[in-house]
């Protein structure tokens, strides 16, 4: 009697429930909730339950991502290949907790409730279990992948830096040469200013007293200051131009010097680039080769799974 009197009670606050949470199907009558998963979900939930059971796996939705996954292996790159696994892995567990949901709601419609209800929970846990299996066998892939793109990277930085170390050190030394070279001139300079300070010291003395000579000279012709002084200015301006015009053609020359030496630079660093690229597609082509064969051995291990997870369900079913 108390058995009977839990089983009205758990009926009745079943039956109690929100419309919104429930729903009624209108050829059994039984009570379904009214919130389930994507579609995909739903249907993968129905044809597992027709195939094993309330709490059986999906194998045919598992089979059907893996063939897919396996058919566009050769198009996809590594990272979509664990996104599509774990597409698969996600879907496998909202399909189990949904039918846990499911098989939990039909068990208050039976008369041994709790025996059914931990019958529903160690399947779902059974099928859970296997399901966190996988998840870490999927992780550990990821982190073997990430570690040796990061080793293939590292072996790709230290050949290029083993390629182009001749490179630096033969800049490095035209630079130190050149530093070398600007401080000998930059003494030499210093050294002949130094010996030509009482030269310039004795011309302008000369040109000051040719100046004062140059005065005088002009009073006994009778020329008068303000004339002398706008012929001074004519003078003047003759001799900014002849500077101005000579300050052009050193620069000019500069120039064409700077020019020179840019393009000296711009061929030799073509020409590095060009060995730099030559190393850089070798390379490659041995990084892509490598890829590739792991790839293959990863696709033979694969199948090989594949063929032996399906000769275990095709067991476990006879």
């Amino acid at each position: 009697m108390a058995a009977c009197a839990a089983c009205v009670m758990a009926a009745t606050l079943v039956l109690s429930a929100p419309a919104s949470a429930q729903s009624v199907a209108p050829e059994s009558g039984a009570i379904t909730p009214a919130v389930k998963p994507a579609a995909s979900a739903t249907r993968g939930a129905a044809s597992s339950q027709q195939a094993v059971g309330i709490g059986g796996e999906t194998n045919g939705s598992v089979n059907a991502a893996a063939g897919n996954a396996e058919s566009g292996d050769s198009t996809t790159s590594e990272d979509s290949e664990f996104d599509a696994r774990q597409k698969v892995l996600d879907q496998r567990s909202d399909e189990n907790n949904y039918r846990y949901g499911v098989a939990e709601h039909n068990c208050y419609s039976t008369f041994f409730v709790n025996h059914c209800l931990n019958k529903a929970r160690d399947q779902m846990r059974t099928v859970q279990a296997q399901i966190r299996k996988e998840q870490l066998a999927l992780d550990g892939e990821e982190r073997v992948q990430r570690a040796r793109k990061r080793d293939e990277q590292a072996a790709l930085k230290r050949a290029q830096d083993e390629a182009s170390a001749p490179q630096r050190a033969a800049e490095d030394a035209r630079n130190a040469q050149a530093y070398k070279e600007k401080q000998r001139q930059y003494q030499l300079n210093e050294a002949q200013r130094s010996a030509e300070a009482p030269q310039r010291a004795a011309n302008a003395q000369a040109y000051e007293e040719k100046q004062r000579q140059h005065a005088i000279d002009q009073a006994q012709r009778g020329i008068s200051p303000s004339k002398a002084m706008a012929n001074q200015q004519a003078y003047d301006q003759k001799q900014a131009d002849f500077q101005r015009k000579l300050d052009e053609a050193r620069q000019q020359g500069a120039q064409k010097a700077q020019e020179r030496v840019e393009k000296q630079q711009s061929f030799e660093k073509k020409q590095a680039e060009a060995t730099q690229h030559k190393a850089d597609v070798e390379a490659r082509q041995k990084q892509a080769a490598e890829k590739a064969e792991q790839k293959r051995q990863d696709q033979l291990k694969q199948q090989k799974q594949l063929e032996e997870q399906q000769k275990q369900q095709q067991q476990q079913q006879q």
